[in-house]
């Protein structure tokens, strides 16, 4: 599948093509942190799948739980996460980050890894009180 994306401020495009069977959701602790919620959602692809089409991200590397370095690609202006990657490369290697694909309407979430530092509310969302205004018609 062919997508597209760019982070909060748009200083940052990209285009890629991906398997959508390679959405997944993290819960691990580095994740949480991260994106400031409860976990996070990353396409899994290779280095070669993903171009950038404007601007270049800014890249920190940061060891994780499982004792390997994971570099995190941001926007500069707006501090967007927009992917993540490793130090051995491969077919596995990058994740696009799911909140800055324009189709990730169409992206489902297909596993979940690190479940043991899952909040413990995360399957209880759909008994909180909602403003009615906030659900689709359709």
């Amino acid at each position: 599948m062919r997508i597209d994306g760019q982070c909060h401020c748009g200083a940052v495009t990209f285009q890629a093509e991906i398997d959508p069977e390679r959405v997944s959701i993290c819960h691990c602790t580095d994740c949480q942190a991260l994106t400031g919620s409860s976990y996070r959602v990353t396409v899994i692809c290779a280095a070669e799948q993903v171009g950038l089409t404007q601007g270049a991200p800014k890249v920190y590397g940061k060891r994780g739980d499982n004792g390997r370095i994971r570099f995190q690609h941001f926007c500069g202006d707006c501090g967007s996460p927009l992917f993540t990657s490793g130090e051995d490369g491969g077919p596995d290697d990058w994740g696009i980050r799911w909140g800055s694909i324009r189709q990730r309407g169409e992206l489902t979430p297909r596993r979940q890894v690190w479940c043991r530092s899952a909040a413990p509310w995360i399957n209880d969302l759909q008994g909180l009180p909602a403003r009615p205004e906030d659900w689709s018609s359709s």
